[in-house]
């Protein structure tokens, strides 16, 4: 989460969240399709950056890997070791992750992003290029729009982010894009993930 107010608003509703969103159930097949694909490329460890409840961190588990769960909301960690004792989780903040430079094989940022003001997103998106080895893969979940712009989420403001836009934020913190995809579903807003991997030299 990108700050205090972030945090609060989600603590204030991580029951109702947790109902609606935290298990694997409520999945859309595409987004398994693509975790999953993504997953198959990781070697090494992953951190599941904005883990909320916790689902996709012990999927990733399930599937044999290594992976570790952080959120700055105590009340989705707690739901999340509690739910899930086999995986690992902290109450951690995307800016300043606890992993040493170039010690991870993955990041997996699902919809964590979508707060962070424009001008900020590069905060995260570069501590994830210090925390993934060179090689290395980043998998980003985000709301897809034709234009960068604020809209009011359920939780908190929120931002739609062209993949163009995303791409190009990727590139600046030292990120090839690899693919990108896009659903649009009648009544909903479009999703969209881009894949990137680390460049060898920064």
């Amino acid at each position: 989460m990108p700050n205090e107010a972030s945090r609060a608003a989600y603590s204030s509703r991580a029951a109702e969240y947790i109902d609606l969103l935290g298990s694997m159930s409520s999945v859309h097949p595409s987004d398994l399709q693509i975790v999953s694909a993504w997953a198959n490329e990781v070697d090494g460890d992953i951190i599941d950056a904005g883990c909320g409840p916790g689902h996709w961190t012990n999927f990733l588990t399930q599937r044999g890997m290594t992976a570790r769960g952080i959120d700055l909301v105590p009340e989705f960690i707690a739901h999340a070791a509690n739910a899930y004792p086999a995986a690992d989780f902290a109450v951690e903040g995307l800016e300043s992750i606890d992993a040493r430079t170039s010690s991870v094989g993955g990041v997996l940022s699902w919809y964590s992003l979508i707060h962070y003001e424009p001008g900020e997103i590069q905060v995260p998106l570069r501590e994830f290029g210090r925390v993934i080895k060179p090689g290395g893969v980043l998998l980003v979940g985000f709301f897809e729009g034709p234009v960068l712009e604020k809209f009011a989420h359920a939780v908190t403001p929120a931002y739609l982010w062209p993949v163009d836009s995303i791409s190009m934020e990727l590139g600046g913190a030292g990120f090839d894009v690899l693919e990108s995809y896009v659903r649009r579903t009648a009544g909903q807003r479009p999703q969209a993930a881009v894949s990137a991997r680390r460049q060898d030299a920064r």
